[in-house]
């Protein structure tokens, strides 16, 4: 019988209960970091089964794949190993739940209205379910903060940017480093206008996305361009613009009225989705986020080499401190989804396994045949979608006709060893027995022989004899079940990995204030989009804790912790407030104690800001200057986060 495990009793509501998870997360990854590092490609030549428990790969191996394939989401068997079980386990409790939750439970009156079929052009099934959601909680987000522009970063073909704009009627800046990428927006949004514009009432503007390329290298160049490219709107939208390459030389400082902002990136690539926090916190026009990430192998690293950039991990002061290095290959197993594995069928999973065994084994061609090239460490591409058309083709084809083909290689192996009953024992594990058998494992020869070469073509090389393949495939056959259980232990690492890495964001946003809010939210269905967890922040946090607070002016010759009076300085330099406590403080303050604090207001302020029963913040043009005055460092209540 299978077990599945309880839910986790990790947390990320605060600060504090984040850096537990992740230290949590970074004790279990250490202790697991061969098995994190140990490259599928180098299987084979490392004989990289002997990394894990022998107990647990003479199990495994016996497993039916259905079992195998249902482990990375935490699926384990009765007659397994204790110790296996325990892992499996423990790595799932330990991962961020990533079940889809109705957007209604962030914004309630929020609606997600499916995508008309103009919208929808050239967008497939999994695209389409996610600018439905993520259009749907953007739009209710910016009319929440009262943003007049959103910033779609990492806009691509502008799919979000045109739901937005045409369905939402919301003012859109497409950012992304294609031009080729704008050109195809620009051209889409000229096709859907023309259907809006039949819609439309007479003399009725249409949005339609503005388009900016730029490669965005830092968060001031992101920062630079969204203010660049909205300060002339102020929420009025521009109707056609050409793509256009700017040169940022410096950031544009914000002016008198510049139009508040949402930003909103889907899958925004590696550091994208990090400058995106970063330029939430420094930029106090941008009233809220929603970011969805993804390629956290192409995340830039912290390589302690005292450097002046920003590197995309680690973010949070707590992660820094941990010192916990992943590098490109264990980033990359981030990637792997652990609902996309369970949802696989045996055949493409059986397909999957083989296609990793032929990697690893032409890693064992170029070490042996062209040991100049396997030390560059090169990449074939993705020959792996090819191979399983290939075989699915011959599947097909089997089933119509025996395929001449494959019996000629079939008696090519046998003439190319005399010995062909010691040859069979050798490469399929028995002596020689039923026709089918021996026409499956000929097959799988000969998949093996194209794959290697197609990936020599691709580097350049030169050919090997078959007998020289031959000789390979025999040396890794018998190891070859292995890989299919060492890969699903590997792959049940992966979402620990991307929690980590989650954490590290959110805890970055944390860190900067316990006022500000920002969550994790499973935005799409995993088995659709796998990378379905958005990072939400906005100023919301601020007024809703407000809320629970009146303030008064009080002439008093010093504070009382009771009544909240405080003194009121007399020169003018400061008027000093006080916040009262009419309400419970949210669970999430970090001084529970907290009866009554201090404010300090700094003159010149617009006194209006100011009345008994008005929430604690006075803004003078686009400065905030409240701020509570705490035995610890202060935290100031302002715009967009940037509280230290």
């Amino acid at each position: 019988m299978a077990a599945t495990p309880a839910s986790g009793a990790y947390s990320c509501e605060t600060a504090e209960r984040t850096r537990e998870w992740m230290e949590a997360l970074a004790y279990f990854l250490r202790r697991h970091r061969p098995l994190l590092e140990a490259h599928v490609v180098n299987f084979f030549k490392g004989r990289l089964w002997e990394l894990v428990d022998a107990e647990w790969m003479e199990c495994l191996r016996r497993e039916p794949v259905e079992s195998l394939l249902k482990l990375p989401s935490g699926c384990v068997q009765e007659h397994w190993p204790a110790t296996l079980r325990e892992f499996v386990l423990t790595a799932r409790s330990l991962v961020i739940p990533r079940e889809q939750k109705a957007p209604q439970s962030l914004v309630s009156d929020i609606h997600v209205a499916p995508i008309g079929t103009v919208l929808a052009q050239g967008m497939n099934s999994k695209k389409k379910h996610e600018i439905e959601n993520l259009a749907a909680v953007v739009h209710a987000i910016a009319k929440k903060c009262g943003a007049k522009t959103v910033v779609d970063v990492g806009s691509g073909q502008g799919y979000l940017a045109q739901s937005l704009s045409f369905e939402y009627q919301l003012p859109v800046v497409a950012i992304d480093a294609s031009s080729h990428h704008a050109s195809v927006t620009i051209a889409r949004a000229e096709r859907i206008k023309k259907h809006y514009a039949a819609k439309c009432v007479e003399k009725q503007l249409l949005m339609v996305p503005r388009t900016v390329t730029c490669h965005v290298l830092s968060s001031d160049t992101l920062a630079a361009v969204t203010l660049d490219a909205c300060k002339d709107d102020h929420g009025e939208h521009v109707r056609e613009t050409k793509a256009s390459t700017k040169k940022i030389t410096q950031i544009q400082e914000p002016t008198q009225g510049s139009p508040p902002l949402i930003l909103a990136g889907l899958h925004a690539c590696g550091d994208l989705s990090v400058n995106m926090l970063r330029v939430f916190v420094s930029c106090e026009q941008v009233k809220a986020l929603v970011s969805v990430g993804c390629c956290y192998n192409l995340l830039s690293e912290d390589s302690n080499e005292g450097t002046d950039t920003c590197p995309g991990f680690p973010m949070s002061k707590a992660a820094k401190l941990s010192e916990l290095v992943l590098g490109k290959s264990i980033r990359d197993l981030a990637c792997q989804s652990a609902e996309r594995w369970r949802n696989l069928t045996m055949d493409i999973a059986v397909q999957n396994f083989d296609v990793h065994a032929f990697r690893a084994a032409f890693q064992m061609v170029l070490e042996k045949y062209f040991p100049e090239v396997s030390r560059l460490s090169p990449s074939i591409g993705r020959q792996g979608k090819a191979l399983r058309r290939q075989r699915l083709r011959k599947v097909v084809e089997s089933q119509m006709t025996t395929e001449k083909s494959d019996d000629f290689s079939c008696s090519t192996l046998k003439e190319q060893n005399k010995n062909a009953n010691d040859v069979d024992s050798v490469i399929y594990g028995v002596d020689t027995g039923p026709d089918d058998i021996h026409h499956n494992a000929c097959q799988k020869f000969t998949l093996f022989k194209d794959f290697t070469l197609s990936g020599l073509g691709r580097l350049g090389c030169g050919s090997v004899e078959d007998s020289h393949l031959l000789e390979i495939w025999k040396d890794v056959q018998p190891f070859s079940e292995y890989i299919g259980p060492f890969w699903c232990l590997r792959a049940a690492l992966g979402p620990l990995v991307e929690t980590y890495i989650l954490l590290d964001r959110l805890l970055y946003l944390q860190e900067r204030s316990n006022l500000v809010e920002a969550l994790l939210f499973p935005l799409f269905d995993p088995t659709i989009s796998p990378r379905n967890m958005a990072i939400l922040q906005e100023c919301g946090r601020l007024s809703s804790l407000l809320e629970t607070f009146s303030i008064s002016a009080q002439n008093s010759s010093r504070c009382h912790e009771n009544d909240g009076a405080c003194t009121s300085d007399d020169d003018g330099s400061a008027s000093t407030w006080t916040l009262r406590a009419v309400a419970a403080l949210p669970s999430s303050n970090p001084y529970p104690d907290l009866h009554t604090r201090r404010c300090t207001v700094k003159p010149p302020v617009n006194s209006s800001c100011f009345s008994p029963m008005q929430p604690a913040v006075a803004e003078r043009g686009n400065e905030w200057h409240t701020a509570l005055d705490l035995e610890a460092p202060t935290l100031v209540l302002g715009h967009g986060g940037a509280m230290d």
